[in-house]
């Protein structure tokens, strides 16, 4: 027997079958949810009933109050009073005017860096390399749980995670759609995540929850499932300010999360992350945005503001942001509100150089051109009026170095083929043809030494002042390289003396040269040696000072002492000998006479290595370039462990 309909029908009793319910759509479940979170919305307040803007229509009303109220005596109620509703609400008549401004004050401005936030991974700049891989992991449903966003800041960290935060629950906009790299933007998870009220894409500030207990929170939520999204998304930002104890918590959920939960990091300090986080996140290195990228992006962002800008400001501008998309957009924010004040509207390069106290290009190329011709009173006189205008000291050097790169730069690339005008490239390019690649790595040697002096310096000014004229008066100096090369010319051309002749013209003999003295034999060195090493070292040391050896033959010594030394040390030198040889030897002392001690040998061979030097053909040259130059020999002991000088004197 079948059941009765009335009890297990396919429709309950109070549903008479005319209309089926309504599916709850994802916005109505978004709702609900935001509802029991925060309870119930306050409501609107009702619109004020318009008056009637006919006098005329308002006459019926005070006749129909009349014929319910007692009627009044004749005198107490003129004809006129009886006017006095119709006009009363006539009074809020202005009020719909008054509804435009309130409406303007609504929406007040937004900086640019935070209206032209990428909306799409199409709008992100100088992040190819990221974009194509998540587009391929997409693709190929190799998505990962975890996601790490590192760079510097102002590159689109933040801006990449929710946008990857899109990519991953966009439906399309026929609700249809899956995962996808380019997120339509028109589907109610993406219009909730770029107006950051979508419940199930929660962001989180890491720098002011970095305890254990904000960490737990997110771990007891996902274990819950998404309420209207396909994944739940968790954005931490500045992840590297949690707690190590809140790190150590995150680790089990982060490695093996719930299927429907991603996590996505960003940070500017990626070394402080422990390496268990590291190795759990799929990094992607966010780079720096080169300045001729944001010089264009700043251009498009100009176009669309309706502002002309000069092609030099916008470079500066992006040169001054360092590679940050947001501090370029805002340094640009600020050039508009800046040119808008003399009215002209233009961000012009000038206007822009003031405001970012830099030093004037121009006055850059006339700083260098008196260096490099030794005028101080044009440096000191262009210096002075670079600080008047209020350029910092530090960024005049600055200024100078940077110059200076860039005429290294044009001498290797052959132009400076990113001048913003035909003067400025002119002048590098004949910077580049006119200096040596030496005088110029100098040049920047010098400007980078002032550079640290003007830092720790107790007057800015008076240290910059010092430094550019130290480099002025090196300017003209050869560089080393140069300067041998000159000296060995001059060795070369150096005329050879003409031997003295007599009257008769007959070539005087060469002046013999100061007698080498006589070598000591081979033998009496090798007894030296051999009384040393039988252990008498003091007498050894005698043997090479006070003994000049007369005559030696095969056990018997006749010598004589060099003047200053009167001990007789026969004995000391018989003991020596027989103990070093196993003989017994013959030891006589006489007054003169004999070859030089050894030690006397070695100062004559010392003298005679610097008289050779002395006599040089380079270092004569280099006598005749510098007259007073001397020759100074160092006799310091060598660095320990040898191999040089010891140059920590």
């Amino acid at each position: 027997m079948d059941d009765s309909p009335d009890m297990f029908g396919d429709s309950p009793p109070w549903n008479d079958g005319d209309e089926e319910e309504a599916a709850a759509t994802s916005a109505e479940l978004e709702a609900a949810g935001q509802v029991s979170l925060f309870g119930d919305p306050e409501p609107a307040p009702q619109p004020e009933p318009e008056p009637q803007s006919e006098p005329v229509a308002a006459e019926p009303e005070p006749a129909a109050q009349a014929e319910a109220a007692p009627e009044p005596e004749p005198v107490s109620t003129p004809p006129p009073v009886a006017a006095a509703p119709a006009s009363a609400p006539a009074a809020p008549a202005p009020a719909p005017k008054a509804t435009a401004p309130a409406s303007a004050a609504a929406q007040p401005y937004r900086v640019l860096a935070r209206k032209y936030r990428p909306q799409s991974f199409g709008e992100l700049i100088g992040q190819e390399a990221m974009v194509q891989t998540l587009a391929n992991a997409i693709k190929r449903d190799r998505l990962a749980h975890a996601f790490l966003m590192t760079g510097v800041r102002g590159v689109g960290k933040t801006s990449t995670a929710r946008l990857i935060a899109k990519a991953l629950n966009c439906i399309g906009p026929d609700g249809q759609g899956g995962p996808t790299i380019d997120p339509c933007g028109v589907c109610e998870p993406c219009q909730a995540i770029a107006e950051g009220r979508h419940i199930d894409v929660i962001e989180m500030d890491a720098a002011s929850h970095t305890g254990v207990d904000d960490v737990r929170e997110i771990i007891e939520a996902v274990r819950y499932a998404a309420v209207s999204a396909r994944y739940k998304i968790y954005i931490i930002d500045e992840v590297h300010m949690l707690s190590r104890n809140a790190f150590n918590a995150l680790l089990k959920t982060l490695e093996e999360p719930p299927a429907h939960v991603k996590f996505l990091f960003a940070t500017t300090e990626v070394d402080k992350l422990p390496v268990t986080v590291l190795s759990r996140c799929q990094r992607f290195d966010l780079r720096r945005i080169p300045a001729p990228m944001l010089a264009e992006h700043f251009a498009k962002v100009c176009g669309l503001e309706g502002v002309d800008a000069e092609a030099e400001a916008l470079a500066m501008v992006a040169a001054a942001a360092e590679g940050s998309v947001r501090d370029g957009l805002s340094i640009l924010d600020q050039a508009i509100a800046h040119a808008d004040l003399d009215g002209e509207g233009q961000v012009r390069a000038e206007k822009v150089r003031d405001m970012l106290g830099l030093s004037d290009k121009s006055a850059q190329r006339r700083l260098i051109t008196a260096i490099l011709d030794g005028k101080g009173g044009d440096l000191l006189e262009l210096v002075a009026h670079q600080f008047a205008l209020g350029v910092e000291p530090i960024s005049i050097l600055r200024g100078l170095m940077a110059l200076t790169h860039r005429i290294a730069v044009a001498q290797v690339a052959g132009g400076a083929h990113d001048a913003h005008s035909a003067e400025e490239r002119e002048a590098i390019e004949g910077w580049a043809r006119a200096l040596k690649a030496g005088q110029v790595h100098r040049l920047w040697q010098l400007l980078l030494k002032g550079h640290d002096e003007v830092k720790s310096a107790p007057d800015p000014l008076v240290a910059t002042q010092m430094a550019l004229l130290r480099i002025m008066h090196a300017a003209d100096m050869p560089d080393p390289g140069s300067l041998v090369k000159k000296l060995e010319e001059l060795a070369a051309r150096a005329p050879v003396a003409a031997p003295a002749g007599d009257s008769s013209g007959a070539v005087a003999p060469a002046p013999v040269a100061v007698a080498t003295p006589v070598v000591v034999a081979r033998r009496w060195v090798e007894l030296v040696d051999d009384v040393e090493h039988a252990g008498e070292l003091s007498t050894a040391n005698t043997m090479r000072m006070q003994v000049r050896v007369v005559e030696l033959g095969t056990s018997m010594l006749r010598y004589a002492q060099p003047p200053g030394f009167s001990e007789d040390i026969t004995a000391i030198l018989r003991n020596a000998l027989g103990k070093a040889t196993g003989e017994r030897w013959e030891v006589f002392k006489v007054s003169e006479g004999g070859a030089p001690t050894l030690v006397e040998l070695a100062e004559a061979e010392k003298t005679a290595a610097s008289d050779a030097v002395s006599q040089h053909p380079l270092v004569l040259a280099t006598k005749a370039a510098f007259p007073e130059a001397q020759v100074i020999e160092d006799d310091r002991p060598l660095a320990v462990g040898g191999g040089g000088r010891n140059w920590r004197r």
